[in-house]
């Protein structure tokens, strides 16, 4: 299934950086279970079977909170301190892979192709978002405005900055806030 640039999924800055917002907001919403982690890697193109267990969540939600910071950061600055802070601590060299041709040539900085989910999901999306914010001046991302969402959401548009992880959440928010002058 091709991302928005017509790319697979996952190839781009702008599509790792959906996946890192959805899989910080699966992970840190409730409890959730390795089938609702796993429909998340599988809408965003890894491919089964995926090695994922229940004993991988808990550090994965661990990185999730890590990366929620990125996404918490109301500055430019702040979001690039994050990640930096992020990258140092979890970041390896760079180098390209194909996971032995099962993808198209990609950039990985975790330590390798087999790596913890933890690892990869911390520096995949770290290396994501550093990019999509040198290439754009802006904070990558942002959280949700609505008191009753917080979800994580991925900035990839032009124009003014999103305050709302979707439409549905920005038009409750107006029609609640159209209902108070009223």
């Amino acid at each position: 299934m091709p991302g928005r640039d017509d790319r697979p999924l996952g190839s781009s800055a702008r599509a790792a950086a959906t996946r890192a917002a959805d899989l910080v907001n699966v992970l840190l919403t409730g409890e959730p279970d390795v089938e609702a982690v796993r429909a998340v890697l599988v809408s965003h193109g890894e491919q089964e079977p995926l090695d994922l267990t229940a004993a991988d969540l808990p550090r994965l939600r661990e990185a999730a909170q890590r990366l929620r910071t990125v996404f918490a950061a109301t500055t430019v600055t702040a979001a690039a301190d994050a990640l930096n802070e992020l990258l140092v601590r979890h970041a390896r060299p760079p180098r390209l892979t194909t996971h032995e041709g099962a993808h198209p040539w990609h950039v990985h900085v975790d330590s390798h192709d087999d790596a913890p989910w933890d690892e990869w999901l911390i520096a995949s999306s770290c290396l994501a978002l550093a990019n999509l914010l040198a290439d754009r001046q802006h904070a990558p991302g942002g959280l949700c405005a609505s008191a009753s969402c917080r979800r994580a959401f991925a900035e990839l548009g032009g124009g003014s900055p999103r305050r709302y992880c979707s439409t549905r959440c920005a038009t409750r928010e107006r029609v609640a806030a159209h209902r108070r002058r009223e």
